[in-house]
């Protein structure tokens, strides 16, 4: 007879095991894929640690969340600082106050502020019916047909002007010169990926 059952072998799964086993209770652990750790799930192919279903960098703010994870793997210091590619020329994303200086020449945040409401003019007010118009909404004319349209409709297979609004109801923009995709104190990837944190959860949960 088992206390719970969990469905899904993946993070949340592993961590409410393990935390229900240090608290006497007997679990059961289902899963349908030929593997554990959902969509966290890493392989080692030669000496690289492969993301399965897409890369995920860990981040928060809250110590005691950053310490627990830490008792069940060494992480690096990884920083998510990621760049575009249009014609050539290379643009800091999220959007930033580098993005914008290289963009329109703007220094100061309130520069960067007012080129954005400028180009946003453009849809007179009304509220955004497809994707094209929400993006212009929040960031203007220049960063939708430069680093947001193409992507998009290639990412999609359609145009922007098909797309619902609702596919990029924010976009991060910072009005800084930090390249850091992420504001969280504590960042990183741990070290031998991120399957060996559900294996130590099964395991330490077994040994209780």
């Amino acid at each position: 007879m088992y206390d719970y059952l969990i469905v899904g072998a993946g993070l949340f799964g592993a961590v409410f095991a393990h935390e229900s086993a240090l608290k006497g209770k007997k679990v059961k652990v289902i899963e349908k894929r030929n593997h554990i750790a959902g969509n966290i799930y890493t392989r080692e192919e030669e000496g690289i640690q492969v993301h399965q279903y897409g890369a995920h960098i860990f981040h928060t703010s809250d110590k005691e969340i950053w310490d627990y994870v830490n008792q069940f793997a060494e992480f690096n210091r990884y920083t998510n600082s990621p760049v575009a590619n249009y014609k050539g020329e290379i643009y800091n994303l999220p959007f930033n106050m580098n993005t914008f200086n290289k963009l329109w020449g703007v220094v100061t945040p309130a520069e960067a502020q007012a080129k954005i409401e400028e180009q946003r003019a453009i849809l007179n007010g009304k509220t955004p019916e497809n994707l094209k118009e929400q993006a212009i909404s929040l960031v203007g004319t220049d960063i939708y047909e430069k680093l947001i349209k193409d992507y998009t409709e290639k990412q999609w297979g359609k145009p922007t002007t098909e797309l619902p609004s609702f596919i990029i109801r924010r976009l991060p923009v910072h009005l800084t010169y930090d390249n850091n995709y992420f504001n969280d104190t504590y960042q990183g990837i741990p070290i031998g990926g991120y399957t060996q944190i559900v294996e130590k959860c099964w395991i330490m949960k077994i040994l209780m």
